[in-house]
Formats: structure tokens, C-alpha cells, sequence
């Protein structure tokens, strides 16, 4: 039997895909969690072969919680199911540790296979973003400017572009607006931009900018 444990802050999504994986033979759905601590909490307190988990929750989430589930548990399977396009996160998801990234239009049958497939160790990814995942690996000297971004410099950059002020993104993630500016600062500078409007055509243009819900 395949242990999963689906991690989403809506309930209604939880309750659907508990519904749909349910129905397979081999799965069973052993938890659920609405945020990064409960993920953390359940990984310690019980066995899962896979943790089905959205990008975006309250407290530790996205790349963050990936990198502490493989902290904590090495071996233990992490699939992203997200509303975020391939083109936003799955690169770094699949650098942070995740064997697979899938977005919310995948249709079910795609991923129950998904979900067999890292459980047994195996990678589920799109063409595209493997040949993405190779350019940065190979160290491609071409590299797209926003690729070049650290994992926090790439989630700012991200809530500047969707209009957040430097002091909400301070609040939001719990850190200094001194911080928060000179993150800005490094991003400006790796992207060989000077303004937060420069900033927003980038992002439009690669397909980068979305509003951010709570």
C-alpha cells in the first residue's frame, strides 16, 4: 500500500482528492494537513510514502517545507500538486528535493501515475520542464535572468511584481523591511534592472505574475 499524506489549506481540496485517491487499490490516504507544521508533526509521528502537497500555505510552505520534509526525512516522496504554472515554481521544487510537479487542470488518471511513480522512487515531470532542470544544471551561461535568483530573492521578486509593498512582504514573511530592501536591491542587480516597473514587464512577459490570495 501506497501512504499518502495530502497537504492543502482548503478543505474542499483535501476532501476531493481524498475522494478520487480512495478509489485506487494500492493507495491510502493516512493524513492531511492545512499547514507546514502539521506536515512536519505527521512526517515525524507516522510513515507516508508520499506527501501530496499545494505550494501555498500558511506558515512554512512551497520551497521552504519541501527542503524541511527532505531534512527530516530523506527518502520520503514529495509531489507538488499546485495553481502555480510549471513555469513559476517546478524548477526550484525539483531542485528543493520534490520528485514530481503537477499542476490543478491535471487530469486525475495523470496523477495517480504520478503518485505510483515517486513512491517508487521515480521522477514525474513535463518535457518542458526537464529541458528547463538540464540548462540549469549544465550551467547554462544563457541562463534566463530570473533563474538566477535564490529561493527567497525569487519569492520576493514574486510579490513585488504582484503589486505587495515592501513592508507587506516584510510582514508576510516575517522578516525586516531592511531585509526585505535589500533583497530588492540584489534582484535589481541580478536582473540588471533599475525599477519595480522593469521588474513587472519582466515578469508579464515570462508568464511569471499572479496575484497573491491568502
Amino acid at each position: 500500500m501506497i501512504r499518502i499524506l495530502i497537504a492543502d489549506d482548503h478543505a474542499i481540496v483535501r476532501g476531493g482528492l481524498k475522494q478520487l485517491l480512495s478509489g485506487e487499490s494500492d493507495f491510502i490516504v493516512a493524513g492531511e494537513a492545512s499547514n507546514g507544521l502539521e506536515v512536519l508533526k505527521q512526517i515525524r509521528e507516522q510513515p507516508f510514502d508520499v506527501v501530496l502537497m499545494d505550494m501555498s500555505m500558511p506558515g512554512s510552505s512551497g520551497i521552504e517545507l519541501i527542503k524541511q520534509i527532505k531534512t527530516q526525512k530523506p527518502k520520503l516522496a514529495v509531489l507538488v500538486l499546485s495553481m502555480h504554472k510549471e513555469e513559476q515554481y517546478a524548477v526550484r521544487a525539483l531542485r528543493a528535493g520534490a520528485l514530481g510537479y503537477l499542476t490543478k487542470e491535471t487530469a486525475p488518471e495523470k496523477l495517480v501515475a504520478a503518485i505510483r511513480k515517486v513512491a517508487g522512487g521515480g521522477a514525474f515531470i513535463s518535457a518542458g520542464v526537464a529541458e528547463r532542470l538540464a540548462l540549469e544544471l549544465g550551467n547554462n551561461h544563457d541562463a534566463v535572468p530570473h533563474t538566477l535568483l535564490s529561493d527567497r530573492e525569487y519569492q520576493v521578486f514574486r510579490m513585488i511584481v504582484s503589486g505587495i509593498t515592501i513592508s507587506e512582504i516584510a510582514d508576510k514573511l516575517s522578516l525586516s523591511v531592511k531585509t526585505i530592501s535589500t533583497h530588492k536591491t540584489r534582484i535589481m542587480q541580478k536582473m540588471n534592472m533599475t525599477n519595480s516597473a522593469e521588474l513587472i514587464h519582466y515578469a508579464i512577459r515570462h508568464e511569471l505574475l499572479e496575484t497573491f490570495g491568502e
